[in-house]
Order: C-alpha cells, then sequence, then structure tokens
C-alpha cells in the first residue's frame, strides 16, 4: 500500500458520505497492469465491511458476460436481507424484480435461480439492459435503504465489460443518484475504461471519478523494499534501494519481485548490491514465465506479429501508422488486430491515433523472446 494512502483516504470518504445518506460520485481507478489496482480494490472492500457496508465484490472477465457474475452476488444479498425481524416489504420486491429481470434477460448463462417468487410484471422485464438493470438497481437499492444497509459494488477488471454492459451499468448508478440510494460502485480497469465510459454515456464523468494508479515516487518506492526488510530486523543499503528502483521504474508488481529475490539472495544484513545480478536474473525468469508469458499466450499469430513491431519501436507510445509500417502493413489492414489487443487487455490508446502496451516493461519481454534469450520460451505461432 506503499504511496496509496491517498486514494485510499479518498474512497474511504465517498463510503462514509453514501453510509450518511449523501450523495457522492462512485470510484474507477484506472491504471495499467501491476500498479496494484487490485490490492487497492481490496483495501477499500475491507474498510467498507470494517464500517458495515455491505460489499459484493466480483472480478470481470474476458470470457464472460459481467452479469453472469454479478447477478448471483445480488441475489444472495436479497436473501440475505430477507432474513430476520427487518424483512421488509421493499425487499420482497426487489426479489420480484430480480426475478423478472432474469426471465428476460437470456445472456446470462449458468445462473441457478431458484427463487419461488412470482416476478415483477412492469419492471425490469423490457428486454432491454438499458433499462431493465436502473429498475433493477432501483430496487435494490430501495430494499438495502429499508433494511438500513449500504452497498459497495467492487468490480475490477471493468475493462472486459462490453460496451453495452457498460452502458447499463452506467444508466443504473444514474438512476441511483437521482434517487439517492446507498449503493455505490468502486471499479478498476485499464486505461482503455475511460474510452469504454465515454463512448457509453456521455454524462459517465458526472457519475464517477477516476483516480489514476500509477508507479511509484521515489520515496514511496525506496519505503516500499525498506520498511518490510526493518520490520524483519535486517538492514538494506541505499545503493541497493536505488538500483531496484532504476530497474523496476517504480512499478509496484516489479518491486515486489525484486524486493523478494534480494531477501532470498541476501547473504545477511546489511544487505547491498553485491549480488544485484543474480537478482535480476531470478526476477526477470520469473516474470518471463509468468506474468507476462501467460498475457502473450492469449494471443493469435496476427496479434503476436503486433505486439513484436511494437517492442521493436520501442517502449512507447507509438503512432499506429508506425506500428503498421514496421509490419510492412496498410494501418487499415492490421486496425481490426489492433481493437482485438485493446479487447484482451493488452493495449490501449493513450491519444488519438497512438498505442501503448497495458503491461509495463513488456516490451523488454517480446525482444528477450525475439532473441531467445528468455529462459521461459514460449511457442511462437
Amino acid at each position: 500500500m506503499a504511496g496509496r494512502q491517498e486514494i485510499v483516504e479518498r474512497a474511504t470518504l465517498v463510503l462514509e458520505r453514501v453510509k450518511r445518506g449523501r450523495q457522492e460520485k462512485s470510484l474507477i481507478v484506472v491504471g495499467l497492469r501491476g500498479v496494484g489496482k487490485t490490492v487497492v480494490l481490496n483495501k477499500i472492500r475491507d474498510i467498507g465491511t470494517e464500517i458495515g457496508i455491505r460489499v459484493i465484490q466480483i472480478e470481470a472477465t474476458e470470457d464472460r458476460n459481467l452479469l453472469e457474475l454479478l447477478i448471483p452476488r445480488i441475489q444472495q444479498t436479497l436473501l440475505a436481507f430477507d432474513h430476520g425481524e427487518r424483512a421488509v416489504a421493499a425487499v420482497k420486491q426487489a426479489i420480484a424484480v430480480l426475478t423478472s429481470f432474469v426471465k428476460v434477460t437470456t445472456t446470462i448463462e449458468g445462473v441457478e435461480f431458484g427463487l419461488s417468487v412470482d416476478p415483477e410484471i412492469g419492471s425490469a422485464d423490457s428486454g432491454d439492459l438499458e433499462l431493465d438493470l436502473p429498475d433493477l438497481f432501483e430496487a435494490v437499492g430501495l430494499a438495502a435503504k429499508a433494511k438500513g444497509a449500504t452497498l459497495c459494488l467492487v468490480i475490477d477488471e471493468l475493462q472486459y465489460a462490453n460496451e453495452r454492459e457498460m452502458s447499463a451499468l452506467i444508466m443504473a448508478m444514474h438512476r441511483i443518484s437521482q434517487r439517492n440510494l446507498p449503493v455505490v460502485l468502486v471499479g478498476g480497469g485499464l486505461p482503455q475504461i475511460l474510452g469504454l465510459a465515454g463512448r457509453s454515456k456521455s454524462y459517465a464523468e458526472r457519475l464517477f471519478d477516476y483516480p489514476r494508479l500509477d508507479r511509484l515516487k521515489k520515496v514511496d518506492a525506496l519505503a516500499a523494499i525498506r520498511e518490510p526488510i526493518e520490520r524483519e530486523g535486517a538492514k538494506v543499503t541505499e545503493a541497493a534501494l536505488f538500483k531496484i528502483f532504476e530497474t523496476t521504474n517504480g512499478y509496484p508488481y516489479f518491486l515486489q519481485e525484486w524486493g523478494y529475490q534480494l531477501w532470498n539472495e541476501a547473504p545477511g544484513s546489511p544487505i547491498d548490491n553485491s549480488r544485484m545480478d543474480e537478482v535480476d536474473r531470478r526476477a526477470i525468469d520469473r516474470l518471463d514465465e509468468s506474468f507476462f508469458r501467460v498475457r502473450f499466450d492469449r494471443l493469435t499469430p496476427v496479434e503476436q506479429r503486433y505486439m513484436f513491431a511494437m517492442a521493436r519501436l520501442g517502449a512507447g507510445p507509438h503512432r499506429s501508422g508506425d506500428v503498421a509500417n514496421e509490419m510492412d502493413r496498410e494501418v487499415q489492414s492490421v486496425a481490426p488486430h489492433r481493437s482485438s489487443l485493446i479487447r484482451k487487455g493488452m493495449v490501449y490508446s493513450p491519444a488519438h491515433g497512438d498505442v501503448a502496451f497495458t503491461v509495463p516493461m513488456f516490451d523488454e519481454y517480446l525482444n528477450r523472446v525475439a532473441s531467445g534469450t528468455t529462459s521461459s520460451q514460449p511457442r511462437l505461432l
């Protein structure tokens, strides 16, 4: 959590205000791979639970409908509300609306829905997701309010929602805001989530704040390595810390990996940079085998060639035309592959006509693959 306290405090303030019945913008945390979005979301989840907020947490995936993940958790929440002395009419109404929603939303597959409740005719049953999801969220919000509860939806990897789902989600949160109901959304996603939200609904900026997570500042990066070492009763030299910061560019996931290897390789305290070559080798080998390769292996042959072309040009961002030229192709012919890579979360467009890696240091990995110098050589298609 080094260097992330400001965003956690900001989220805590939002949760406290919503719990007290005040209006607040929801949050979508934006950043590249490896900057700690999931860690921050988990911390916000824990804080919400500690202050008495009911948290619904899911992680969107590339190959599943967002509603397949969300609806069963909403069902669980409503069933929990429908117990005890304060089981009220609004809760039963919400269950009936949920029944209506599921009956007409045929895109939800694999959802076991065993409630013997008659649907609420005329609510969340149009078959239009942008109309029905707001009806459902309103009913759930009214149920929470009647129970004196507050709901926080925590959705990680939100960039995997398609435009239809994202549009419906924004409209649902708009309805929540209009009715001032005790529901807040805290999401996390890659930078393309900004364009996805903007394309879905122009008023998204009025409903959400988009705090950015980036590489750590030097003071926070050094603390992220030094403080755990000192808690174990050991010391580390400034030279070793500076070397790790320069190598990792301050990206939290890489700091964690290099710190792990530094600790394992150290013969004693104080830990210095005398074995840094071995630390680098072990850290890079582990990243190549897991963090990088697991993403590379998801690519089609043409997508691999597109990524290799980007890597040959450097870390980026790059103009899409330059990437096409590097492939000796026309921009229009490679545009579908660029779009596919964006959907897979491998690249994003930081500005119109530009393309960049979502995974820091991925260009270095691809160049190791191309030269055959990685210890975990993937199968090239």
